[in-house]
Formats: structure tokens, C-alpha cells, sequence
């Protein structure tokens, strides 16, 4: 692939800039960053023009908080502000390196996504015995900031979209964690190596589809394996050969290695694909899929709470809805309408005067 230049001029345009502010508040609500942006909207993003221009851009603090879904994570939440020079980068650069990626990589790409990813899944499982499921250990923070530079210079030949992009890598915050060490390093070698990337970064969804760019193609091409999808860090690989897919799990760990990264050592597995894989919050049969109970559960919950605050007058419908149509939207795409109408029967949305929420 030939890498992308002259793409400065395109980032830094006052154009792309306000695309990108319409973008970074798109589904964000009504938060008091948002609102003091908006209101001096011209001369904020006219003063990023200039600190871009000149190359006096800073990235701001990260705001940290873990949040808690089957596991503990920990998100990095950058300034609003930081945010629109991230959708102004994606903008330009995203175009031209996308087509790079095979067609089965479905994270944060347009037409792709985790319906479509499951639906291709099924596809294959109505074909193939065996499914090989791949997860890495830690991804995000795991990310090594110089195999991820190189990679970046592998498709991009603008300079100064570099430095930015240098920038905001070496912005993210510290990862607490275990070293690592692979083959050829000598005892401080993992304490020298700055890693990880903050997971709620626009750039950093896009780079960790980058990272396992080579990956992908290393499976589909030189191990020529048809049935093989990946979103973000999740991988199936399906066949009719089980010692075969063993095989490729043997080859991925090597590759992986390269870029200083490890296969979770309890999320590989061989099955046969009429039991079942867990895929991207679904349990996916070849002829129907379900919603995992996890899921569920945690929507349930979730719906408790925003009822709770309803009622006591903190929280408005306007701000629940969206979440609650999101989850149906998900759930619509298993085997859920009992479910469904089993959460929706136990929860009632009514203020304390007694009112019912519209559509509730």
C-alpha cells in the first residue's frame, strides 16, 4: 500500500474541525465541557487551528474511572476539547488506511460492527465443525507505544500527522500491571518499553484495529484460513480439521510474540460449533444465537436504577431512552423476545407524582 501524505492541510482546516466537533458531542448528552465548548464554538476551534498549526497543540488530563462489566476497566476520559482533535485525525487518516484491512475486521468500521460480525460467524458455523476462539491478554494495555509508531509509519508519510499522533500516544496514561517479558529481553527491558492505550479513545479504537493489521493477514493469507474474523481483540478461526486448528492457535501465539503481545491463557478454545461459542455478548449457535445472561442481568439492573432516579425526579426520559432502545436494538438480533418482555414486565418508570413516563 502506498502511505498517505498531504494530509495536514485536510486535519487542520477550520471544515474538518467543526466536523469533527459535530462528531466528538454526537450521542454525548448535555454535559457542562459540551455546553462552554458550544458556546464560544468559533474561537475555541479557532484557537485549536492555531495550536495545531503551529505545533503548540497539547493533549489535557485524562479523567480516570473503572467501570465494572464482567470485568473491572479502566477508562481513560479525554477533555472534550482533545476529543475533536481526535475525530479531526480519524477524519483524514482513517480513509485511506481502512482499505489496508481485510474485510472481515469488524470493530469501529463503517458497515461492520458486532451484528454484522455475529451474522458472519453463523454464516460460516452452518458450514464448519470446529471453531477456534482467540482473545489477547490485556490488549489495550498491553500495546507497545514503538511497535505501534512503526506500524503508524508503515501507511502514513506526513510528518507532522505523525508528531500528532506521537503525541497523543505518548499522552496516555500509565498502565499499572505485570511486566512481561519475550524472548531476547534482558531484565529491564520491559521497564524501559512504554505500553498501553487508553480504552474510550476514538484513536485508540482505530489503533488496535492498526496493531493487528499484520495479524490478520498473516491468518488469512499466509496460514489460508477462509472462515477467520476478528473485532478488536476477540478472533474465531472456523474449519472442519480440529489438529489443524490447533495448529494455527501454535502459529498466532508466534506471531503475537513480534508484537510483544500474549494469547489469554483461559480464553482459548476448540469446540464444535453446534455447542455454541461465546461471540461479542451473544451465545452463537449455527441455526440461533442468544443473548448472554450476563447481559441480561446487567441490563435489568440497570434499568432498576434509571427507574429509581425517574422516580425521584434525577434523571429525565429523554436521557434514559436512548440507552434502553440501544439495548433493545442489541437484543433484537438473538432470540430474546421473552426476555424482553420479562425485564419490561418487572420495571415501571413513573415519577413520584404518579405520572408515567412516555413510552415506558
Amino acid at each position: 500500500m502506498q502511505r498517505a501524505g498531504g494530509l495536514w492541510s485536510k486535519l487542520i482546516s477550520f471544515n474538518n474541525l467543526f466536523r469533527a466537533y459535530r462528531k466528538a458531542r454526537l450521542g454525548k448528552g448535555r454535559t457542562s465541557a459540551i455546553a462552554h465548548f458550544a458556546l464560544e464554538l468559533e474561537p475555541e476551534l479557532l484557537s485549536l487551528q492555531r495550536e495545531l498549526g503551529r505545533g503548540d497543540y497539547r493533549p489535557g488530563d485524562y479523567r480516570l474511572f473503572t467501570i465494572y462489566e464482567r470485568k473491572p476497566r479502566r477508562i481513560a476520559a479525554a477533555p472534550f476539547r482533545d476529543r475533536v482533535v481526535h475525530h479531526a485525525i480519524m477524519n483524514v487518516i482513517e480513509p485511506p488506511i481502512d482499505r489496508a484491512f481485510i474485510h472481515d475486521s469488524y470493530a469501529c468500521r463503517g458497515g461492520k460492527g458486532v451484528h454484522a460480525a455475529v451474522d458472519r460467524y453463523q454464516y460460516w458455523a452452518c458450514r464448519y465443525s470446529y471453531v477456534l476462539k482467540l482473545d489477547i491478554a490485556r490488549y489495550f494495555p498491553s500495546i507497545d507505544h514503538e511497535i505501534l509508531k512503526r506500524k503508524l509509519r508503515r501507511y502514513i508519510k506526513d510528518h507532522r500527522v505523525l508528531r500528532l499522533l506521537d503525541l497523543i500516544i505518548d499522552g496516555s496514561p500509565d498502565e499499572p500491571g505485570m511486566l512481561t517479558y519475550f524472548a531476547g529481553d534482558d531484565l529491564l527491558t520491559p521497564l524501559a518499553r512504554r505500553v498501553g492505550i487508553p480504552i474510550g479513545n476514538l484513536t485508540s479504537q482505530f489503533f488496535a484495529n492498526l496493531f493487528l493489521n499484520d495479524l490478520d493477514h498473516f491468518v488469512k493469507q499466509q496460514l489460508g484460513c477462509r472462515a477467520y474474523l476478528r473485532y478488536v481483540d476477540d478472533m474465531v478461526v472456523l474449519g472442519n480439521d480440529k489438529r489443524r486448528l490447533w495448529t494455527i492457535r501454535g502459529r498466532v501465539e508466534e506471531h503475537l510474540a513480534h508484537a510483544r503481545l500474549r494469547l489469554h491463557p483461559n480464553k482459548v478454545h476448540v469446540t464444535r460449533t453446534i455447542h455454541g461459542v461465546d461471540l461479542l455478548g451473544y451465545r452463537v449457535f449455527p441455526d440461533f444465537r442468544r443473548l448472554r445472561d450476563d447481559n441480561g442481568h446487567r441490563f435489568a439492573r440497570k434499568l432498576r436504577k434509571f427507574a429509581s432516579g425517574y422516580a425521584k425526579g434525577r434523571i429525565l426520559w429523554e436521557d434514559i431512552d436512548p440507552v434502553v432502545q440501544s439495548w433493545i436494538g442489541h437484543a433484537a438480533h438473538a432470540d430474546t423476545s421473552g426476555l424482553r418482555a420479562r425485564i419490561f414486565s418487572q420495571t415501571i418508570f413513573r415519577r413520584g407524582t404518579g405520572r408515567e413516563a412516555p413510552g415506558a
